[in-house]
């Protein structure tokens, strides 16, 4: 496999105001810590447990209608909440000290239909690394049917992007547990299939799990419970639509939207910002924080600290985001949050905004 050259950042030009916010994010994490480790290990078992919790009750009471589409709903949100609470956690080793324990439930992401392996790529090596950096940030290189950034690939189909993509997102997950990761290791062209090398065991993994997710949640109870597969398909369903709404509500509104930009490397593969200004150019939160927010949904509302110090753990955003902020207006740097709304009305602004105006008949003749 040939090696390409990464993209590199300009030379750190804030870097004292870096040290500065590292070091209160340090005092902010040394003073909570003994109070919020419980907390963290708590949700490590919470979360988990009511996956397997409501699935069992699948198998026990499933018969009744209004228990199993109630279920299989329940069992949409949980997904997203592992996701929120756990998987991201320790996926970047913030749960437990122990690097093993984190990989161990890192696992939990393949049981509920997710690859871990390829996604592990996708958000470390790459989105971390190079967030909106077309042909690098393999979370805005989701489909050819959508152009994200003004500098993608354009088709003909583009221009009405803006009208179709709203009624193709319900379907985000269904092309990510079900098409997205096996294109991801057995397409070369593809952003992580082309940069990096798969082991032999990724690929047994992949199919091994994907199996036990199929097993788990559409094939066994329909054998367990002898209802019709149409209701056992419908119910499965309902709970990938579930999770879409709710995965879609935190993973559009961080970069996707018309206040971020998209950098692009130079012919020298040197982007035009330093690190810490590209990621508070490219990263914005969302405003509003309560018990919702905080505990059921991992404060994914505060990303751009979580992008500063993917180290820390989710407990301690909030006061760290406060350091930010107050620093970055001292300092005249770029921190962006808006309104929920607001996040996904700009996505969808943007989605208009980099609609191709190619005429697919006009070119055809």
């Amino acid at each position: 496999m040939q090696k390409e050259i990464k993209p590199s950042y300009r030379k750190e030009e804030d870097d004292r105001f870096f040290r500065l916010l590292r070091t209160e994010a340090n005092i902010i994490v040394a003073t909570h810590s003994p109070s919020r480790q419980f907390e963290i290990v708590f949700k490590a078992i919470l979360f988990p447990s009511l996956y397997f919790f409501v699935l069992g009750c699948i198998y026990i009471w499933g018969n009744n209608n209004w228990v199993l589409f109630s279920c299989y709903c329940m069992l949409g949100i949980l997904l997203v909440l592992n996701y929120l609470n756990i998987v991201h956690d320790a996926v970047h080793n913030t749960i437990f000290k122990s690097k093993r324990l984190n990989n161990a439930f890192v696992y939990i992401f393949d049981l509920v239909g997710a690859n871990s392996f390829i996604w592990r790529m996708r958000h470390i090596k790459f989105h971390h690394n190079y967030p909106n950096v077309d042909g690098w940030d393999t979370d805005i290189d989701q489909s050819k049917l959508v152009r994200v950034t003004p500098h993608g690939e354009v088709s003909g189909f583009h221009k009405y992007q803006h009208i179709y993509m709203p009624f193709l997102y319900p379907f985000f997950l269904f092309n990510w547990l079900l098409v997205r990761d096996f294109k991801d290791f057995f397409i070369k062209k593809r952003t992580v299939r082309h940069l990096i090398s798969i082991p032999f065991i990724e690929y047994i993994k992949l199919f091994v799990f994907k199996a036990i997710f199929i097993l788990s949640l559409v094939i066994l109870p329909k054998l367990v419970l002898g209802i019709h597969w149409g209701r056992i398909l419908l119910a499965f369903a309902v709970m990938i639509f579930t999770a879409t709404f709710f995965a879609l509500l935190v993973l559009l509104p961080p970069h996707a939207n018309t206040g971020s930009e998209f950098p692009l490397p130079d012919e020298n593969k040197k982007l035009p910002y330093s690190w810490l200004l590209h990621m508070l150019k490219t990263t914005n939160d969302v405003t509003g924080e309560n018990w919702l927010t905080r505990f059921v949904l991992g404060n994914y509302n505060y990303h751009v600290v979580h992008h500063l110090f993917p180290n820390i753990h989710h407990t301690y955003y909030p006061e760290i985001t406060r350091v930010l902020q107050k620093m970055a207006a001292e300092n005249d740097l770029p921190y962006r949050s808006y309104p929920m709304l607001t996040t996904l009305k700009n996505h969808y602004l943007l989605l208009k905004q980099n609609r191709s105006d190619f005429d697919v008949w006009e070119e055809a003749m």
